[in-house]
């Protein structure tokens, strides 16, 4: 597969140092990192994004999607240039309160999770 070039020759420069980190047969250690420096770029990462970085690094493209859909950090699709909202909601925080953020964001944003809102 020939994922069409999708970053930057500055994001490349990126990716290229966080892979220096690691020994040259360890390089798909730097998945998240590269991840990171797509999204940081794109905005978000569709597959086309993921597939380009899975063959910079040498990988399948399945185990960079893995990873990206493992972390909730990254974003699979995209999200809205006002603001990006997420809400724990885990036992502790929905403890402290996290369940009335979830309704203000449901009566301010969307009624369903993951979606943007029309402005």
């Amino acid at each position: 597969m020939n994922a069409p070039m999708m970053l930057s020759p500055d994001a490349l420069a990126k990716i290229d140092k966080a892979v220096a980190k690691y020994p040259p047969t360890e390089k798909q250690s730097a998945v998240m990192a590269a991840l990171t420096i797509a999204q940081d770029e794109k905005g978000w990462l569709s597959t086309e994004a993921m597939d380009f970085v899975a063959q910079y690094l040498g990988m399948a493209p399945v185990a960079v999607y893995e990873v990206a859909t493992f972390y909730t950090m990254f974003l699979l699709q995209p999200v809205g240039r006002k603001a990006h909202v997420q809400v724990c909601g885990t036992t502790p925080c929905m403890l402290r309160g996290a369940g009335e953020l979830f309704e203000v964001c449901h009566r301010r944003i969307s009624h369903e999770p993951l979606h943007v809102s029309a402005d």
